[in-house]
Formats: structure tokens, sequence, C-alpha cells
């Protein structure tokens, strides 16, 4: 496949790329974060950067907005090589990023937020708030951003917290914005409006690097995309010269086709065992509307799906973190009140979080604290807990999960991240769930930990128990009987056994001309027939 790039505007031929990167390596520690990449972006131009988790394109990022250095490599910015590490005013008027976690200020005003920090022309000098005002007004206007400077941000949409991000980023003179993921918490409208704004800025020079998990997207906004694999420069080339198989078979280094029948191989749980799971008509505004699955006695499932798919939040209603605003739970025939972790805890649910160091574990607690935190009613008479029975417990967990520890006083923190994980797993099969859902259950573990904690689900599940995986990642996926693909919030797909990557990798991704196999029960399309 040929390796070009086009420039997106006439006449940008005689112009140097607003941003181009070359020969960039980056490590850390044993890790290869980048290996010899590069990109080019032209001015005017909406460039896609694409590639699975761990592709490189984070680090890449934090390259080009300054936040990293690279070990090796060029970084140039309209020609001019790029600013001193550390000068942050002259880094942000040659790019910025808009992340998918807003920093918006929710209590400041559209206003304060545009001139954060510059609210007056020295820092002993009053604000003056009219003028500040005005200026706010002048910059939207500018940009074509309908939103009163005097509005409290927590006020405003998502879709117009990202147009003050941009036009904030303009202000500062950046001629180049990344957008990471900005159409993860967009309905199909707020995306159509995103795009249109973004077509309209580029007539005016602006280019924009836009990440997007959704393969559709890219071809509906960018005239080029770049791949990245393994830390690598795959290819880059016109969109329009990539078809959706093409892009697909670069991000996962297969070569088969697309549209080939995937195998499908029986599913290994008979359809008579007791439904452990079950989810009907489940909306969760702003996630998922009308989902409705089972997972039975002996099964693994996975729930598969990007960002702003609404499969992590599914999973979190489980366990109770979400409250539904319709639809039902039932966890081994008994419905569950949404909403309540409690609830969830008592009638079986297990729950592995996505994030084991903001959701899962207590860092200034002991290993033997944090395994056994949902079952310390069990440690003691009256409410009480008997460090002996908390000891006892801690050590079957431990022997259990093959956590590695000096003790059962040991800090968790202490632990490394493999055992960490298997800590929260421990915890979440203390109480012998009827389902263990869990969230990525292998983010951020060494090969080792990662093979044998989807070894220990597994294990659950055939002991008569069932279990959702929940994740993105085509290694926690294998172990599934079938994998369910949603996305923008609903069931897309359905894949039993023997499913191949680039098919699901094109279901993930919401591209609409692959023809991936699909059981007679996978339906549901959002407002683009997706």
């Amino acid at each position: 496949m040929a390796d070009t790039a086009t420039p997106a505007t006439a006449g940008s031929e005689t112009r140097a790329p607003v941003a181009e990167a070359t020969g960039i390596s980056k490590r850390f520690g044993a890790t290869v974060a980048l290996r010899e990449a590069r990109i080019s972006i032209a001015q005017g131009e909406s460039h896609a950067l694409v590639g699975r988790n761990g592709a490189g394109k984070s680090t890449l990022v934090s390259i080009l907005t300054g936040l990293q250095q690279p070990d090796t490599g060029l970084l140039h910015f309209s020609g001019t090589p790029a600013p001193a590490f550390g000068d942050t005013d002259a880094w942000r008027s040659r790019v910025a990023c808009v992340y998918q976690r807003s920093t918006i200020i929710g209590e400041l005003t559209v206003a304060e937020n545009l001139f954060l920090n510059r609210q007056s022309p020295t820092a002993t000098q009053p604000i003056r708030w009219k003028q500040l005002r005005s200026r706010a007004q002048d910059l939207l206007g500018e940009y074509g951003v309908a939103v009163d400077p005097a509005a409290r941000a927590k006020d405003l949409s998502v879709e117009q917290r990202q147009f003050i991000e941009i036009a904030r980023a303009l202000s500062f003179g950046a001629r180049f914005i990344i957008l990471d993921e900005p159409t993860a918490k967009l309905d199909a409208r707020g995306i159509t409006r995103l795009f249109a704004k973004l077509r309209d800025l580029q007539t005016q020079g602006v280019a924009f690097l836009f990440i997007s998990h959704h393969l559709q997207e890219v071809y509906d906004l960018c005239t080029t995309v770049t791949v990245y694999r393994d830390a690598a420069h795959i290819l880059t080339a016109p969109v329009t010269d990539l078809a959706h198989q093409q892009l697909v078979e670069a991000m996962t280094g297969e070569t088969a086709s697309i549209t080939t029948v995937a195998e499908n191989k029986a599913p290994t749980t008979p359809a008579d065992t007791a439904e452990l799971l079950s989810i009907d008509g489940l909306t969760l505004p702003g996630a998922c509307q009308d989902l409705s699955l089972t997972v039975r006695s002996g099964e693994v499932i996975g729930l598969a799906g990007a960002a702003a798919s609404g499969n992590v939040q599914a999973g979190e209603a489980i366990a109770g973190l979400h409250r539904a605003k319709t639809g039902t739970i039932k966890v081994a025939g008994k419905t569950i009140s949404t909403g309540s972790v409690p609830c969830a805890l008592a009638a079986g649910v297990g729950f592995v979080p996505e994030d084991r160091h903001l959701q899962g574990l207590v860092n200034n607690r002991s290993v033997a604290e944090n395994a056994t935190l949902t079952v310390t009613g069990q440690l003691g008479p009256l409410g009480t807990i008997l460090p002996a029975r908390t000891k006892t417990f801690a050590q079957r967990m431990i022997r259990d999960l093959d956590i590695k520890t000096p003790t059962t006083t040991t800090p968790v923190s202490a632990l490394s991240g493999g055992n960490q994980q298997k800590v929260v797993v421990a915890r979440a099969l203390a109480t012998d769930p009827h389902i263990l859902v869990a969230i990525r259950p292998t983010n951020g573990v060494d090969v080792k930990s990662k093979e044998f904690l989807l070894t220990r689900i597994r294990q659950t599940a055939e002991g008569g128990k069932a279990a959702l995986i929940v994740s993105d990642e085509l290694d926690d996926l294998r172990v599934c009987d079938r994998v369910i693909v949603m996305f923008h919030g609903h069931i897309t797909a359905e894949f039993d056994r023997g499913w191949k990557d680039e098919h699901l990798v094109a279901a993930i991704e919401g591209v609409t001309t692959a023809t991936a196999p699909t059981t007679p029960h996978a339906s549901g399309t959002d407002e683009h027939g997706r």
C-alpha cells in the first residue's frame, strides 16, 4: 500500500506543514512507546490518527503538545523548530489539544474560561468584567460560537464546552488543534454540528489532528489518515484511497478479507442452563437505549465497544453505579434496584471496576483489608471485624488468586500492577457471586498476569457461575463464548467463538460497509443507520 499524503487545500503544496514530526522515538523504561514514528499535517487539513490501544497515539500527542520530550526525532511547526521544552506560552501559540475529558471549569463563566489567567493585562491590574465579556463575545463571534459569555460553563452542553475549548486554543494564536475522541460524549446531532464547525474552521486555515475509535467518522470528516500500530507508523494515505477493509487491516495487522464469513462455532453453553444475568430494555441517559441481553450459567460473555458505545456504563449499572431511566436487571431471577451498590452486591454481583487506582483500591490499606471489603460483615459478630478471621480469609484469597505479597498486612500500594489487579478480582470473587462483571480486567498488567486473570474468570464460569467482560481489548474477549458489540448506545453485532480480529474491530469501530458475521438476534442501529 502506497505511503502517501495529500494536502487538504489548494495551494498548500508550497507551504510548510502546520506540524511535522519525523523519526520520533520514546521509551518509558523497558517499554517502547514510539519507534521512529512520523506524521505531517497540512494547513487547513483534517487529518485522522488511528490505531488500536497501545499503538502510540497518546505518546505522540504528548510530544506534539510539549508535555513529553522525544528521545530522538525532530518536530517542526510551520517550518520552524518546536519551542523549547517548558516554554508553555510558545507551545500554546502553535498547538492545542481538546481532550475527551473537558478542561473547562464548570463554576466559571464562559468569558472566564476563555481567558483563564489572562483576565487582565497584568497580575496587578483589576479585572474589567465588562471588557472581559466584550473580548469573549468578539472571540466567540469570530469563530461563530453562539454562547453567552456570561453563562456558567456547567450549564453548557458537552458540544458547547468543546467549542469553548477550541475557541480558547485559537485565541492563543494556534492554528493546529488536536481533537482526542471529540465525539465520545456527543449524540448524533451534536456530532453533525461539531463536524460542520470544524469544516468551517478549516476554510480559515485551521488544521486538525482527529483521533477517534469510530472509523466511519474518519471517512465523514477527514481527508488524510495515518495509522499507527505497535508503536510505529504503518501508513499515511488519502482517506478516499483506503477502503474500510484496508484501514482495518492496517490497524490490526490482519490480511484476511473483511467480507469473508468468519468461522462461527456452536456455543459451548447449553441453551437450557439458568439465566444468571438478564437485562431487559435498559436505558441509561447519555449511555445506552433499550439494551437487552442474557448471560447463562457457565458462560463468559464479552460486551465490546469503544468510547461512547455505552458498554462501560451498562456494566457499571449492573453493579449498581447508575440508576436506569427504564428497564430491568435480574440476577439469578431476582430483580435488583438499579443505582444501589448494596442491592447489587446482595443479589450476587461481583464487580471489577475499570480503574483499580480510582475505583478499586484503598491504597493506604493492607492487602487483607482490600481483598475483604465486600465480606466485612462475615468477619466478626455484630458488625465487628476479627483480625484473625480477616487474615484467614485473606490468605485463602491470596492463594486462590496467586497474589505475590510479603504478608497479608502489606500495603496494597506496594504491590505490582498485576498483583494489585488480582486483589481487586479477589475482592469481587470473595462473595462467591452469581455473575462477575469485569471492566477491562487486564488493563495495565503484564502478559503473565493477564493470562492468569482471564483464566481465572473462565474458571469462575465453568464452576457454575457466569461472567461479563466489558472491554475493547481483543485479548480480553478471546476467552468469551459470545461477544456482543455496542456502538453509540445500541447493540449492533454479536459474534460466537471463532471471530476474526478484523471483523470484531470493524464492528467496534462502527464501520458500515463491513459484512461481519452476526447472530440472527443481533440488531440495533443509531441515527445514522450504523
